[in-house]
C-alpha cells in the first residue's frame, strides 16, 4: 500500500521538532481525517538554513511533513514557493489515493509558514 519511501519517513521522519524563535511558523489541519501539520522555518538571507515540523496524523501525514521539509531545506523562500503537493508526492515514490490530502496539507504548511515569514519580515521594516 504505501512505498518504501513514506515508510522510511514514517519510520524515521526527518526535521521533527519545534524550532526556538523561528522566522515563520505555519499550521494547516483538515478536520475530516483529523491531521494537524506545523512548520517552523530559520530563514536566513532569503535561504531557509533551518526547518523543523510537528504533525499529529496517519503515517501517510508524518510522511508528507517529513518530506516536505527535505525538499524545501536549503532552497530560497520562492524556491520553497515552488514545492507542490505533486512533488511531495512525487518524492515518497507515491501515496494511496485516499492519503493525497496529506501531501496536500503539506504544501499548504509550508505557504503559511512562508507568508508568516513575509509577514513578519514586512513589520519588521514597517516598525
Amino acid at each position: 500500500m504505501y512505498s518504501d519511501k513514506v515508510m522510511d519517513h514514517f519510520t524515521n521522519p526527518r526535521n521533527v521538532g519545534e524550532l526556538e524563535n523561528p522566522d515563520g511558523v505555519g499550521e494547516v489541519g483538515n478536520a475530516r481525517c483529523g491531521d494537524i501539520m506545523r512548520i517552523y522555518l530559520k530563514v536566513e538571507n532569503d535561504v531557509i538554513v533551518d526547518v523543523k515540523f510537528k504533525t499529529f496524523g496517519c503515517g501517510a501525514a508524518i510522511a508528507s511533513s517529513s518530506m516536505a521539509t527535505e525538499l524545501i531545506k536549503g532552497k530560497t523562500i520562492d524556491e520553497a514557493l515552488l514545492i507542490t503537493n505533486k512533488a511531495v508526492t512525487q518524492a515518497l515514490d507515491g501515496l494511496p489515493p485516499v492519503k493525497l490530502h496529506c501531501s496536500v496539507l503539506a504544501e499548504e504548511a509550508i505557504q503559511k509558514a512562508i507568508n508568516d515569514y513575509k509577514e513578519k519580515q514586512k513589520n519588521k521594516l514597517g516598525a
